[in-house]
């Protein structure tokens, strides 16, 4: 599996618990994996490094699933 790096904002997804996504300046949404505690913060601008994990289902279901490897908070 390759890694990938995708730039957009970070959003809450769901209700309840919900899940965290990443929005790509795409328009794309990635379901975030394992994503740190200071990358889970809505509506921070972000470039996230990780891998699209097709194996991995989630109750979720908004996106693909990015898996986390590393990521930086970007300025506008």
């Amino acid at each position: 599996m390759s890694s990938i790096t995708v730039n957009g904002s970070i959003e809450r997804k769901g209700f309840g618990p919900g899940t965290w996504a990443l929005v790509s300046e795409g328009g794309e949404t990635y379901e975030l994996r394992n994503a740190p505690k200071d990358l889970r913060q809505s509506g921070l601008k972000a470039q996230v490094k990780g891998v699209v994990r097709e194996d991995v289902m989630t109750m979720a279901m908004i996106g693909p699933v990015l898996e986390v490897e590393s990521f930086e908070a970007v300025s506008d």
